[in-house]
């Protein structure tokens, strides 16, 4: 049974705004001073002035959010600035900020997912939540409902909340139920409840509810009651589908805001957790849940994220990656203990959530019998590498692979430590010096012809005599590469030498293209052998 959860915030920039104010304030204040000034918040929010923020629009500066006083004096959205400077001649204006209404929210919404993973956007001013399942984990739909409420409103938000089988109805009976308490309708009763409402409660567009209130229909029970045929021909389908939504006749997607893994583990605490050693324990709880699951499963994570809810409305994440799957709780724990003695706690954590959004396929492998230290364990240095790279990041545990490229310094490419070897393994039929330099560096060669290799060559202020040289092999540059068919130059070629000089030590040189007109030729020093 789909059971729907929607949130109204009918205040939502005034009320923001004053969140971030009172954050900012309590930060600047003193610690003594906390408790005197958190006690006469509320007397201050009783008292403060009306506030409107406004934005461009038709006409000139219109209204585009309210506070609470500002609602009770009669302002409203969509209102222009000189009407409600002529209504309430002390008001405070500020500039709407979309954008950071926008972020907010959706920080808000990324909260809520400590009740159900199921959580979306629901306009500017609205988060949706499918709780389908998610009541009988917090004593009842009635608590749980609660339980959003309160909190919430201890962030300081005015919410209006509703609990319906579809979106459509909840939506409904969040922004028009005459009772301001939480709403729950029950199972089957959304067109009881929708009945008495107005008809802007089907969420139609402003010029068809005034279209319908023209015609006398000013109530849902009056647009339920006629054929659907005329109210089609004058108003198109958007009524039927939005009322066939609101009674559960139509599906109506809910997109969340972020994709719902398809293993998450859960914890709410009756009492905050305010130290790390409490974190991690609950953690352990979690990870050992998640692992029973996978094994049952046979499948193994990839990736892993630690959510913890703060008391404060704030949301601190531990990502974690893996180089191969694995379900080891051990192993899963040591990982996490490097990012959690990174989180800030802040006034203690009252939520936790274990979600593996990436999974493989894991089978169970036979243990080995053989003692401790024979033969190489691919889970061991796999273990290895995981802890090496929440240290250093994943950038930094590589290995080198083959590339399929006749370039030097193309051909080898930097891979995660534990990716699958390439089917086309290293070249055994090519030489190549085991130090190869980041980039060619210029040096003076002297060679007796044209074609010839170098006799002499000096490279970082020191002169080298060449005592045996092979080549030359010769490399040309990859046509495929160049941006248009114009710009590739058929004399971009490289004429490779393997020089040793008087002394013994050996190195990787090439010519850059032909002798030019004035018989001048581009030498480099590629790499160094051992």
């Amino acid at each position: 049974m789909k059971r729907v959860i929607s949130l109204w915030f009918p205040y939502w920039s005034s009320e923001r705004l004053a969140r971030r104010r009172r954050k900012a304030s309590a930060e600047a204040r003193p610690a003594a001073q906390a408790g005197p000034a958190a006690e006469a918040g509320s007397e201050a929010r009783a008292a403060e002035p009306p506030l409107v923020f406004v934005g461009a629009g038709q006409g000139g500066l219109r209204l585009a959010a309210v506070s609470a006083v500002a609602g009770v004096e009669g302002l409203a959205p969509g209102m222009t600035l000189a009407d409600a400077r002529a209504l309430v001649p002390g008001l405070v204006v500020e500039a709407a900020d979309p954008q950071g209404d926008a972020r907010a929210l959706a920080a808000l919404a990324d909260w809520c997912i400590r009740f159900t993973p199921w959580v979306a956007l629901d306009g500017a001013d609205g988060l949706v939540l499918d709780v389908s399942g998610c009541a009988r984990l917090f004593g009842g739909e009635a608590a749980l409902l609660g339980r959003v409420v309160a909190a919430l409103n201890r962030f300081g938000f005015t919410v209006r909340a509703a609990l319906a089988d579809t979106p459509a109805a909840a939506w409904a009976a969040a922004r028009f139920a005459r009772s301001a308490d939480p709403t729950i309708v029950p199972s089957g009763g959304a067109e009881a409840m929708l009945g008495p409402l107005p008809v802007a409660a089907l969420r139609l567009p402003a010029d068809t509810v005034a279209g319908l209130e023209r015609l006398g229909l000013r109530r849902v029970a009056a647009v339920a009651a006629l054929p659907r045929a005329p109210l089609a021909a004058r108003f198109g389908d958007a009524v039927g589908r939005r009322l066939d939504r609101a009674l559960g006749c139509e599906a109506e997607a809910i997109s969340p805001r972020r994709p719902v893994p398809a293993y998450l583990a859960r914890r709410v605490f009756t009492e905050p957790l305010i130290d790390h050693a409490g974190v991690a324990a609950a953690a352990a709880g979690l990870i050992a849940e998640l692992t029973g699951r996978l094994e049952a499963e046979s499948r193994g994570l990839r990736r892993l994220e630690l959510a913890l809810y703060r008391v404060d409305g704030g949301r601190r994440v531990a990502v974690v990656g893996t180089a191969r799957a694995t379900r080891d709780p051990v192993h899963i724990e040591r990982l996490l203990a490097v990012k959690l003695e990174a989180l800030e706690l802040g006034f203690g954590v009252e939520a936790m959530t274990l979600a593996a959004p990436a999974t493989e396929p894991l089978a169970s492998v036979q243990a080995s019998f053989a003692p401790d230290g024979i033969g190489a364990d691919a889970g061991d240095l796999a273990a290895l590498v995981d802890r090496l790279a929440q240290r250093l990041g994943p950038a930094n545990v590589v290995r080198l692979a083959p590339r399929a490229s006749h370039l030097p310094e193309r051909a080898v490419a930097a891979v995660p430590a534990m990716a699958p070897a390439a089917a086309d393994g290293w070249r055994a039929d090519v030489v190549r010096p085991l130090r190869l330099l980041t980039r060619p560096e210029p040096i003076e060669a002297v060679a007796m012809v044209p074609d010839a290799p170098p006799v002499q060559f000096r490279w970082r202020g020191r002169t080298h005599r060449v005592a045996r040289a092979a080549g030359p092999e010769r490399l040309a540059a990859e046509w495929w590469r160049a941006p248009r068919a114009d710009t590739y130059d058929p004399n971009d070629w490289r004429d490779y030498y393997r020089v040793e000089d008087a002394a013994g030590a050996r190195f990787w040189l090439y010519r850059h293209g032909p002798y030019g007109p004035r018989g001048a030729a581009r030498w480099y020093l590629h790499g160094v052998f051992s």
